[in-house]
């Protein structure tokens, strides 16, 4: 169930609210997409969210849905 969350802290934006909310699985762009889908018109009120806004916030993405990364190894095999 999307949650609602009033911002409250000075230069906050959408992807810094997902990323308190959900950490590493917050800062996808589906995410984001899903949050901007969730609040029309708040990214035409620019990058950083005017203090007192209330965002919605989506439902987390389950385990299925979070895409594992390939390391990157600097130091070979």
């Amino acid at each position: 169930m999307p949650r609602t969350v009033t911002v409250r802290v000075a230069r906050t934006t959408l992807d810094l609210l997902l990323w308190r909310a959900y950490g590493q699985a917050g800062n996808t762009e589906a995410m984001l997409a899903a949050a901007l889908g969730l609040n029309p018109g708040l990214a035409a009120r620019g990058a950083v969210i005017p203090l007192l806004t209330t965002v919605t916030l989506p439902d987390p993405p389950t385990p299925a849905q979070i895409k594992a990364r390939k390391a990157v190894n600097l130091f070979g095999d």
